[in-house]
């Protein structure tokens, strides 16, 4: 079949290891003919191109630049991404019929194009991989008003993408429930469970730790507690800053963060003026470097602002269940990430109000059979997360058409 991926995530290379490029490699390795349309982002001063590589045809859009900018341009780019990917399939892909339309959110301004591609292709099914809950997470954050002009004309765009597709790929049983909940005008029948997944590495779980913490200059035997990801408003980074404040002079553990966001500039700054010894701050690292690091740490964490009424469900766990790590997860209590982990017993939850309710899920963790913890989120990585789920979720509707 030919299928069609949309997406923001720039794409230049399928061997990626990630959430999409590992469902893309499925697909491709199913005997599929993979189209993906991303952003070449203005910074990298490449125009529009296809290209086929590894039996896979990339037709990188040229956009204004949408990751790591400011508000303005983001929102421009955002705005204009629409008319440059439609531009740009009926440029380079106009001869190709799709049998399946695949776009994740964000964003929810893609609407022309997939009416464009549902028309040119009216056999085609349109499946929407729901990874972001916009525009109620912007009321959440307090970016602008659930009464506001903003919201109203994001929800009419939220909308129109749903009713555009035929079935919709949530990341948990609280996002359905969500979905549902709040979008009474869908059959329930078209949500489901398309989780967040990827292929197992093929480098050994086993690593040389001491050589990796050496390297970070990282202690060698005391167990280490790692964060990595984006820095910014949704993980709630005061929160967080908090927490390091209240385990700053504890010497039994210690904690890493790798990342870059919008917020890192607040972190580095009380990471600066503290100097603690139990806080190492990476800003960034490549993925396969993360990874090592990973595998030689011994608990993940996931932090999300306490304010979202939205079921996030962070793709970052996935690293950790990989690494065989126990979680510790600071959420609202709307996600059900905390709730996974303690009913299939790799991880513990708290909300992420109280510092000192951080604190004892640390001293709980510490009390429980963590190398058990760990084995227990590996398996339950292996029959719930992987491509082959995901992939599954979305072939059975062609199967049965």
């Amino acid at each position: 079949m030919n299928i069609i991926f949309l997406t923001l995530v720039r794409i230049t290379n399928i061997e990626d290891r990630g959430i999409y490029t590992d469902l893309m490699r499925k697909f491709r390795d199913e005997g599929h003919n993979i189209y993906i349309v991303s952003p070449h982002e203005r910074k990298y001063k490449l125009e529009t191109s296809l290209q086929n590589k590894d039996n896979v045809n990339y037709l990188n859009v040229k956009t204004l630049n949408i990751q790591k900018t400011n508000i303005i341009e983001k929102g421009l780019a955002i705005l204009l991404i629409e008319k440059q990917f439609k531009r740009a399939i009926q440029k380079h892909l106009n001869n190709v019929s799709f049998d399946v339309i695949l776009y994740s959110t964000p964003p929810i301004t893609l609407i022309d194009v997939i009416k464009y591609l549902k028309k040119r292709n009216p056999k085609a099914i349109s499946y929407l991989l729901l990874k972001d809950i916009f525009p109620q997470n912007a009321v959440d954050l307090h970016i602008f008003s659930g009464k506001s002009i903003l919201y109203k004309f994001f929800r009419k765009k939220e909308i129109q993408l749903y009713k555009l597709s035929d079935f919709i790929g949530c990341m948990s049983p609280a996002n359905v429930e969500y979905i549902t909940k709040h979008n009474s005008f869908l059959n329930p029948q078209i949500i489901e469970i398309a989780p967040n997944s990827i292929e197992l590495s093929e480098e050994e779980r086993e690593i040389d730790r001491l050589t990796i913490r050496k390297k970070y200059n990282l202690p060698i035997k005391t167990p280490i507690l790692i964060y990595g990801g984006n820095i910014g408003k949704p993980q709630g980074i005061d929160y967080l800053i908090s927490c390091l404040e209240v385990c700053k002079k504890k010497e039994d553990f210690h904690i890493v963060i790798v990342g870059n966001g919008t917020d890192y500039e607040k972190l580095y700054h009380w990471y600066k003026n503290n100097n603690p010894n139990n806080t190492s701050i990476f800003k960034s690292l490549s993925k396969k470097d993360y990874d090592k690091l990973v595998r030689s740490c011994d608990v993940g964490l996931i932090f999300l602002d306490h304010h979202f009424t939205i079921p996030n469900f962070p793709s970052r766990l996935l690293s950790y269940l990989e690494a065989g790590l126990p979680i510790l997860a600071a959420t609202d209590i709307n996600s059900d990430i905390g709730k996974i982990a303690e009913e299939n017993h790799f991880g513990y939850w708290c909300e992420s109000v109280k510092p000192s309710d951080f604190l004892e899920i640390i001293k709980k963790l510490f009390k429980s059979d963590m190398k058990q913890m760990g084995e227990n989120g590996y398996t339950y990585l292996r029959n719930n997360y992987m491509t082959s789920h995901t992939y599954s979720a979305i072939m059975k509707h062609i199967i049965n058409q």
